[in-house]
């Protein structure tokens, strides 16, 4: 039995980076990146093809499709929600379109090999939109399918594509020739905000959790761009990367949905500062709240329920807040800025 062959488009972003090193970890992957930037030099032995390009580019995903006999595709590449709210249409193209670009070669393998490519994707609580904050505290934890009516373009893309990548699960083909094919095997993964000590944040409206921590770092002051009392759901990195793989893993009998929420700790804004200043000697954080993005994080949960995933394939998140803090973001984060 050979190594599986495991595309990640988006290669070179702050799950992709993190995922990279995770599989060659692991072992029994050949791994094929896809970004639009050249992966830097000690992330490209991780990788045994590495192609620099857009996902809007259907002639270069053919070429690879051509030359690489995918088995499994973890979906990375978006443009996150701030962005996606300066560019609306961009965030469209690259969201929606991108993913049936790369939903349609992971079908054509499909088609060809008679075995279901199988397709992660990482969706985000920002397909929920809670109408008022009187709502979000009376709810608490939401289920997959309730309160679905995202008031951003990224929240709506990725419900969108949820559906879409359900529908070649389901459904492709089922008035054509191809009725009988082999179809994607699409999961979705509904991520909270994600802290990274890798990484510095690029665009997330929830990175003002990560942001304080790496600001403080660098000894820099921060203004939150929500107001203290603020709640989402986090989760570490290591525990988004890894709730990829397990899911990834999974055998398809077992889970009853393509898509899955996932949970590990729901922490204040002002709590997440208090403990910043508590291990940064001198950090320097406000809260100065922007209203939209405020109102954009008060549209979403402040817990998710993730009982499906850690019924159909035992999720569990390994750090909870404490340890997220204490064992993975302070001193992976110390580490990154000492050395650079």
């Amino acid at each position: 039995m050979g190594n599986t062959l495991a595309l990640v488009t988006g290669a070179n972003g702050e799950i992709g980076r993190s995922l990279l090193r995770a599989l060659a970890e692991y072992g029994g992957y050949d791994v094929v990146s896809l970004d639009l930037t050249p992966l830097p030099g000690e992330q490209r032995p991780l990788v045994s093809a590495s192609y620099v390009g857009n996902i809007m580019d259907s002639h270069l995903l053919d070429q690879l499709a051509a030359t690489h006999e995918v088995d499994l595709v973890f979906h990375l590449a978006a443009l996150l929600s701030t962005r996606g709210e300066l560019h609306p249409e961009l965030a469209h193209h690259v969201n929606v379109e991108g993913t049936m670009n790369v939903l349609r070669i992971a079908q054509k393998q499909s088609s060809r090999s008679g075995q279901p490519v199988r397709f992660l994707f990482p969706s985000s609580i920002a397909v929920y939109g809670l109408p008022s904050l009187e709502t979000k505290r009376a709810v608490g934890k939401v289920r997959e399918e309730q309160w679905t009516v995202p008031i951003t373009m990224y929240g709506c893309n990725k419900l969108y594509c949820e559906h879409l990548g359900r529908y070649f699960t389901l459904y492709v083909g089922q008035m054509g020739a191809l009725a009988a094919a082999a179809r994607v095997d699409f999961r979705a993964l509904r991520f909270p905000g994600l802290m990274s000590a890798d990484t510095v944040p690029a665009g997330g409206t929830s990175d003002y959790g990560p942001e304080m921590v790496h600001a403080a770092a660098e000894g820099r002051p921060y203004h939150s761009f929500v107001e203290a009392e603020a709640i989402i759901p986090f989760m570490a990195m290591p525990d988004a990367v890894r709730a990829l793989l397990e899911l990834s893993r999974a055998e398809r009998g077992r889970l009853s949905s393509c898509v899955y929420n996932i949970g590990a700790f729901s922490v204040s804004a002002g709590e997440i500062a208090d403990r910043v200043r508590g291990a940064f000697r001198g950090a320097a954080i406000d809260h100065r709240p922007d209203p939209v993005r405020a109102r954009i994080v008060a549209s979403w949960p402040e817990g998710v329920d993730d009982s499906r995933a850690r019924s159909d394939w035992t999720w569990r998140p390994q750090y909870d807040w404490d340890a997220a803090f204490d064992e993975y973001l302070v001193p992976r984060v110390r580490d990154l800025y000492a050395r650079h």
